[in-house]
């Protein structure tokens, strides 16, 4: 079902049950899938959407650039990198009324706001690290919910040779129960990034093995390691069921990354959500770039959809 992005309201997304809220995530599926297949064509993928996070090529574009950037590409959604460095802005330190501000410009757009990518992580031997790391965590929560996003990513991220492995899964797991719980209050979702020695998927299970709160979802970061061990479809049947709103995908046209594989299963677990670009490579135009990996995404969808 082809459509008009620049013709479609962001409110119009919102009603069809788009954006929800953290509890919907509990089962691993959205419970408003059903009624986004049907209003996006009736079937399973129609809810699965292309959008951008803002990394290296967003990272020279302020709020009004990313928006008119983000639909003169088709992009359905755009997912704010936090680091103090961002041209964007939206960081800790925003007072109510800039919150407010960042809210209505999306609001009035047609580009959903998804989240914010931070780089909060819970793996630290020291305790006051990790403590810290969940209240900065909450603060972003915080902040995202002022500004209208529904989840906030984080990482897992590294083992440590003088850890064993097994004490700092259950760690990891404690701290994502904390600031899971937080996030409920908000109805956002945390989303925890394959990144780090910790993050591949098999860890990131047995992670989630220790998490209790529903609000926890993973965040796949197509990295070439998805394949490792028993192959990419064992470790994608892992996770298949904890899967969250978003996933980072890199460049389409890459090679070795098994991208139309993960479309198909994606598809045929009836996941919806968006597949956000995170993209670091040089190019001449970002915009027209970015339209090129839409298209790829778009005649991936297609195929593993049967059209």
């Amino acid at each position: 079902m082809a459509l008009d992005f620049g013709l479609v309201s962001r409110r119009a997304f919102l009603l069809r049950g788009v954006r929800v809220g953290a509890g919907v995530f509990a089962a691993g599926a959205l419970s408003s899938c059903g009624s986004l297949h049907r209003a996006m064509g009736g079937k399973a993928g129609s809810g699965i959407r292309f959008g951008f996070t803002t990394y290296q090529w967003g990272k020279d574009w302020d709020i009004p650039a990313l928006i008119a950037n983000c639909q003169k590409a088709g992009a359905f959604g755009v997912e704010l990198r936090t680091s103090q460095s961002y041209a964007h802005g939206v960081e800790l330190e925003l007072n109510a009324e800039q919150r407010k501000d960042v809210k209505k410009r999306f609001e009035n757009s047609p580009i959903e706001l998804v989240g914010l990518a931070t780089s909060e992580r819970f793996d630290s031997p020291d305790p006051e690290e990790v403590k810290t790391a969940v209240e900065n965590a909450k603060g972003f929560i915080k902040l995202d919910d002022d500004i209208g996003g529904s989840g906030v990513r984080v990482f897992p991220n590294d083992f440590h040779n003088e850890v064993p492995r097994e004490k700092t899964i259950e760690q990891i797991g404690r701290a994502l129960n904390l600031v899971g719980a937080f996030a409920a209050d908000y109805g956002q979702q945390v989303r925890l990034e394959a990144h780090g020695s910790a993050g591949e998927l098999p860890s990131l299970k047995a992670i989630m093995d220790h998490v209790t709160e529903p609000s926890v979802r993973i965040k796949l970061n197509c990295d070439n390691r998805d394949a490792r061990g028993e192959g990419f479809e064992h470790n994608f049947k892992l996770v298949k069921d904890l899967l969250g709103y978003t996933i980072h995908a890199h460049d389409f046209k890459g090679e070795g990354y098994p991208y139309q594989l993960m479309m198909d299963l994606l598809v045929k677990n009836k996941w919806c959500g968006l597949i956000l670009i995170e993209n670091s490579s040089k190019v001449p135009d970002r915009v027209a770039a970015l339209i090129e990996q839409r298209q790829i995404f778009e005649q991936m969808l297609a195929k593993s959809m049967g059209a």
